[in-house]
């Protein structure tokens, strides 16, 4: 367990700082300063992470981040801001997966065989952690990603009665 710990979380860690850091850009990117201004703009693993959502993440393993602030007010667009800002998250996850295969196939060469075990442990814990953070949030029930992708996609009449 303590083991399964030492590979996980560090992966854990990441995924979660991408996730949320990548919604704090996009909402800046469309015109919303509030992560900014309240320091979330940030690749820092501490301004992210929820100490309760982490503790059961590692005690139940299912846990979760502090949640980017954002005001759909302040986007140029709001539509398409919520629509980016909520699909941010799951991409980067997709990305960063992805871009965690290709670094591990193209260093795995170059790792001396005494720390293959723990590099190859550490790598596919980041691989399926940003993969399953990806799928995970794509679930289209609030206050998932996904929930919030479909409303900004539905004709505004439906928009009131999904999000309810």
């Amino acid at each position: 367990m303590l083991s399964d710990l030492l590979y996980s979380l560090p992966a854990i860690l990441i995924a979660l700082t991408v996730h949320e850091y990548a919604h704090a850009r996009v909402a800046y990117a469309f015109g919303d300063p509030t992560a900014k201004l309240q320091g979330r703009l940030s690749l820092n693993p501490l301004d992210h992470i929820d100490p309760i959502g982490l503790l059961m993440l590692i005690i139940a393993r299912f846990g979760w981040a502090k949640p980017v602030p954002i005001n759909p007010f302040n986007f140029h667009d709001r539509r398409q801001g919520i629509l980016w800002v909520s699909l941010a998250g799951p991409l980067t996850n997709f990305i960063a997966g992805f871009f965690s295969m290709f670094l591990f196939s193209v260093l795995t060469p170059a790792v001396p065989y005494q720390l293959q075990a723990a590099f190859t442990r550490f790598f596919i814990n980041l691989i399926i952690i940003n993969v399953y953070l990806a799928v995970f949030n794509l679930i289209p029930l609030p206050p998932l990603d996904g929930s919030k992708i479909l409303a900004s996609l539905l004709p505004h009449r439906y928009r009131f009665s999904f999000q309810q």
